[in-house]
């Protein structure tokens, strides 16, 4: 199976995290949705989304049963959670309990994984650009700090999503984002650059640039992934985990 491993926390052992990919080739070819879908928002089964669950947490050894996964809504709502579940109207997971696996999904937006290794807290945010014109990164960030986490400690991992290449967006969208951010001249409408405003509000929350890892995949470019853009309804769902080892 091809999951992505960030290499930011790869010399870190006592978290563990990973991007998963649709490998369309090697599982549940025959699906509504073919490869590894993990969205229960999507139109597959909900009964192939949870043999996709199993598959994937018997191929890493890991337990589902700890998993804990927002139910987002594109909103900022950033929750603690000391324990495993579906965590409804939330776009951001945060705790500090060792063996609770975080899971943010996307399909164009960015999954922010974030862990302080030295205060043993870690994140995971869905930030597309509702979420990340609305704050929820800063605003994850500082929710850890409150928990204890130190800004210059925390590394970070922003998935693949959407490029400024393929974000195209009206004007109305446009304007919530700071104008360095947005593409005015090189194309017919405004496009936005999401990884390079979530990189700049992280940056003003105190990490530090050389703590934070910026894929640099476009998810409606490359075919190897899901993309909501590119594939509408027939757009798989693909997860981010992260979690604090026990």
């Amino acid at each position: 199976m091809k999951l992505l491993y960030p290499e930011i926390f790869s010399n870190v052992s006592n978290v563990s995290s990973l991007f998963s990919l649709p490998n369309r080739d090697d599982v549940n070819q025959s699906g509504e949705i073919s490869g590894l879908n993990l969205g229960y928002n999507t139109v597959a089964p909900k009964e192939e989304i949870d043999q996709n669950f199993d598959y994937l947490f018997n191929e890493l050894g890991w337990e589902r049963s700890s998993l804990a996964i927002a139910n987002q809504v594109h909103g900022t709502v950033v929750r603690r959670v000391s324990a495993p579940g579906v965590f409804d109207a939330t776009d951001g997971l945060i705790t500090i309990q060792p063996g609770i696996t975080l899971g943010i999904r996307v399909a164009d937006c960015a999954a922010i994984l974030a862990g302080d290794p030295v205060s043993h807290i870690v994140g995971a945010f869905h930030a597309g650009w509702k979420g990340a014109a609305g704050g929820i990164v800063p605003k994850g960030i500082q929710e850890m700090v409150t928990l204890g986490a130190d800004p210059e400690e925390i590394l970070i991992y922003i998935s693949p999503c959407i490029s400024v290449e393929n974000f195209e967006v009206g004007e109305e969208v446009a304007e919530k984002f700071p104008d360095r951010f947005v593409d005015r001249t090189s194309f017919k409408k405004p496009h936005v650059d999401l990884k390079g405003f979530i990189l700049w509000q992280l940056l003003n929350s105190g990490v530090r640039q050389d703590h934070i890892e910026v894929s640099t995949e476009c998810t409606v470019a490359n075919s190897e992934f899901y993309s909501y853009r590119r594939e509408r309804d027939r757009a798989g769902r693909m997860l981010g985990m992260i979690k604090i080892n026990e």
